[in-house]
Parts: C-alpha cells; structure tokens; sequence
C-alpha cells in the first residue's frame, strides 16, 4: 500500500469517528474541515505531480474515492446532527401544547364551578400535574413561571 492511500484512509477514518461517533463533534467539523481538505488536496498532488497525462486518471482515482469517501462521511455526520436537533424542537413543541392545552382545559372547568381564585389555581396546577407529567418534566418550567401561565390561562378563560 502506498502512503498516500494509507493517509487519505486514516483521514476517512478520523472523519468517520469524530463526525459519526461523536456527533456532538460536528459543531467543530467546520473548523477541521478546511484542514481535512488541505490535507486531502496535498495528497492528491503528490500522484498528479508524479505522472504524466495518460497516467493522471489512474494516479487520481484512489485519492478520489477517498476524498468522496470524506465528503459523504462529513454529510452524514452533519445530517445526523440536524435530524437529532429537528427531533428534540419537535418533541419539545409537543410538550408545549400538551401543557398548554392542559392549563387550558383545566382553567375552563374551574371557571365553571366558579371556584375561588387561589382554589382555581391550586385546581389547575394539581390537573396539569396529573395530567401532563412528561411535559413537565421535559420542560421543567420554574414554580413562578408555570403559576404565572396558570392564573393568566385562569383570567382568559373567565373572560370567554
């Protein structure tokens, strides 16, 4: 094997390993990429620079594969990372609604027992508590926060 393949293969390799094994790592791909790419283009000259114009297809073909072997490998890394991102927005906009819609639910049935309004709070923070746990403890809205939605839930409610 020649050095040249023996780099461009520890190249691909690192890639794979710091863009697919870690992909928390994609966010400093940017940065070694350009490094990765001047390295792969050092490479490449070596053969082109060796060899004459019949033999630059044959010298280029392995550096080439190499370096597509490079760039998918940096695709796949990077679209991992925006799947893992899309995903996590998409569940927490679940959650949202789901507490949301709780807080809602919950303000219209104190409304209509016409509960007093440290009751009608403590009515709404205890259903939503039952009702959505997961998004709670998805979100972990602070205390004041979640008290604050609920009383303000509590007055749109009494005002349909």
């Amino acid at each position: 094997m020649s050095p040249i393949f023996i780099l461009a293969l520890a190249l691909c390799a690192s890639a794979f390993i710091l863009l697919v094994g870690w992909p928390l790592a994609a966010a400093l791909a940017w940065g070694t990429a350009s490094v990765i790419s001047a390295a792969i283009l050092a490479t490449l000259a070596v053969p082109v620079a060796a060899s004459t114009g019949s033999d630059l297809l044959t010298a280029l073909a392995p550096s080439l594969l190499d370096l597509a072997g490079v760039v998918l490998t940096t695709l796949i890394g990077f679209a991992t990372v925006r799947f893992q991102r899309w995903t996590g927005i998409q569940i927490e906009a679940r959650h949202r609604e789901a507490l949301h819609s709780a807080i809602m639910t919950a303000a219209r049935v104190a409304v209509a027992r016409k509960l007093a309004p440290d009751a009608a709070t403590e009515f709404v923070s205890s259903y939503v508590r039952n009702s959505v746990p997961d998004a709670l403890k998805q979100l972990a809205p602070p205390a004041d926060t979640l008290d604050a939605l609920v009383r303000s839930r509590l007055a749109q409610a009494a005002e349909l």
